[in-house]
């Protein structure tokens, strides 16, 4: 069995702006990401997966990392 060497990155996402008056794909992703109200925050654990929907609605969250 592979031992991890590398330590995860935990990613703390806040919405700081309301998806109203977007795509609906914009909106999608929000939702996906598991926000649902303004300064709602949650931590998800970074992937390339994640990083790509955040680069996607980067104008409506902060981004922090945390290690």
């Amino acid at each position: 069995m592979p031992k991890k060497t590398k330590t995860e990155t935990v990613l703390r996402i806040t919405l700081v702006k309301s998806a109203i008056g977007y795509s609906v794909k914009h909106k999608a992703t929000v939702y996906a990401l598991g926000l649902h109200r303004l300064h709602q925050t949650v931590e998800h654990v970074d992937t390339p997966v994640l990083r790509g929907m955040l680069s996607k609605v980067n104008h409506l969250v902060t981004i922090e990392e945390k290690v």
